[in-house]
């Protein structure tokens, strides 16, 4: 069945997904430290709101490839590599479930509405759900917020997801305009 799934992708595909996912954990290494320069003070989890600019890397998995699972094999990809690599805000084995689920949150967001990061709509849309899905799935596992905070940090979430969107989106527009993917 696995094998299966992957025959869909061709290699240039594979090749764009597992780039994405590298380039998600590499700006995330670097955003996050100093978005918690913010946040900390705040006491706002600054995963949640450095979340829409990394968040961005699985929307741009699925605009990129134009193919459905893209989103998903590149949280994969994501969470094992945080595994492997030990980075900063690992959580372990858990990695790999919370980053594939985004990932399979922004794919199941594509189904639903029909599209693979054609727009605007899709791509700001599919990070706002990819962060949320990320914050909830953490906050379950780690941090166990009241509802009140909870709330709050969604909102963020959701409002960093729509600027990470917005910024597949104006990214895709642009390797559209030269060619550079169909």
């Amino acid at each position: 069945m696995l094998k299966k799934f992957l025959e869909k992708f061709t290699l240039f595909n594979l090749m764009t997904i597992a780039l994405m996912a590298a380039l998600g954990i590499a700006v995330k290494s670097v955003i996050v430290p100093l978005v918690h320069i913010v946040t900390g003070p705040l006491y706002i989890p600054g995963g949640v709101v450095a979340g829409g600019i990394y968040m961005m890397f699985l929307v741009l998995a699925v605009s990129l490839t134009g193919m459905r699972g893209a989103a998903g094999l590149c949280g994969l990809c994501q969470g094992v590599m945080v595994l492997v690599l030990g980075t900063a805000g690992s959580h372990g084995v858990l990695s790999i479930f919370s980053y594939t689920m985004t990932g399979v949150a922004v794919d199941l967001l594509m189904l639903i509405m029909r599209h693979n990061g054609c727009c605007i709509l899709c791509c700001f849309f599919g990070a706002i759900v990819a962060n949320m899905t990320g914050t909830l799935i953490v906050n379950s596992a780690f941090f166990s917020l009241p509802l009140v905070p909870l709330v709050l940090s969604l909102a963020a979430g959701a409002l960093s997801g729509g600027a990470g969107g917005i910024l597949a989106w104006m990214i895709t527009k642009q390797l559209r305009k030269y060619k550079v993917i169909k």
